[in-house]
């Protein structure tokens, strides 16, 4: 009767264990050929950088290639419409920013609803933004900046990339929360915004503090802010715009996603994993040297983050979407 028992025990415990088996098994031996990064912006931009990075880091440890494809276009709802159509099995992932979650806002995309569709894996890195002027500008300051802009409303043009970008859209939420009203022109890229802002034919840029630093050494734009919670490690002299502004956060933000329904075993491996990468040293630096700050954390985290962004800019582009009426 003992053995029995014990016979009886042992073969529930068996069975107990059983469905874990699989998911361990597929976690053990994933990714067992390439893996695929859909990023959507063109080929030597700040995305596409961090994307083969990481990408690189993750071939090194796994054994396997992982290819960065750019697919650029809508904003990236193109490379990310590709990610959702893709079976949920790991080897296809999307490179996710900030505009994934502003453009639900302000882009009607029926193939492709970025919270049903993909499953977010890792943040990655935080790439803040500068607010700039022309020196021609009676504003040596954010506060001054800030009551010159309500002295004259709407007279102050501040240009960015797209109405999607997140630069764009911080200047929406410097508006909201400075109560003033600089006019945002839209601009298709940043280098155009640039050479207006320094010619004079607007009064200012908000740009990533990469494409900007140079033109701030030079004397050609005059940096008054940058929009992270923490200042610049490439510009520790500017301060922040929370500093003058309490609660100000605004960012072009990087991370990993993959399609809905990816098993949560490989989400887990590739959270880890890509974790272990941002912890590089040498990463570390390169992230650095391009304006940006790594974001370590777990899936649920990266959740948690993107659910709150996408809160925000919605409450940003309602307000934005009443001043232009």
């Amino acid at each position: 009767m003992k053995l029995a028992r014990r016979r009886l025990i042992q073969l529930a415990a068996s069975v107990a264990a059983a469905p874990a088996m699989p998911s361990i098994v597929r976690a053990q031996s994933y990714p067992s050929r390439p893996v695929r990064i859909i990023v959507g912006a063109v080929a030597g931009s700040a995305p596409d950088v961090i994307a083969r990075l990481i990408g690189q880091r993750l071939s090194e440890r796994l054994g396997q290639p992982f290819v960065v494809e750019n697919r650029e276009g809508g904003n990236g709802t193109l490379a990310g419409e590709v990610v959702a159509r893709t079976p949920p099995d790991g080897y296809v992932l999307l490179l996710i920013s900030a505009s994934y979650t502003i453009d639900p806002n302000v882009i009607d995309s029926p193939n492709f609803n970025f919270r049903r569709d993909i499953a977010p894996i890792a943040n990655a890195v935080i790439l803040p933004a500068v607010i700039t002027v022309n020196p021609g500008l009676p504003a040596k300051t954010l506060p001054e900046l800030i009551a010159y802009a309500k002295a004259n409303p709407d007279k102050v043009n501040i240009g960015a990339p797209g109405i999607g970008s997140p630069q764009y859209i911080a200047g929406e939420l410097f508006n909201m929360m400075a109560g003033v009203r600089l006019s945002m022109i839209s601009y298709r890229g940043g280098p155009p915004a640039v050479t207006d802002a320094i010619g004079g034919q607007i009064q200012g840029m908000i740009g990533t503090v990469l494409l900007l630093i140079d033109h701030v050494r030079s004397g050609g734009l005059r940096a008054l802010a940058v929009t992270s919670a923490a200042r610049s490690g490439l510009m520790p002299d500017v301060p922040t715009v929370a500093e003058f502004v309490p609660g100000f956060d605004a960012n072009q933000w990087i991370g990993i996603g993959a399609p809905a329904n990816t098993p949560p075993d490989i989400v887990t491996k590739l959270n880890a994993e890509v974790n272990v990468a941002l912890a590089d040293p040498e990463i570390k630096k390169r992230i650095s040297g391009l304006g940006g700050m790594t974001l370590p954390g777990t899936p649920a985290d990266f959740t948690n983050f993107m659910d709150s962004e996408l809160e925000k800019w919605a409450k940003v582009v309602r307000y934005a979407k009443a001043q232009t009426k």
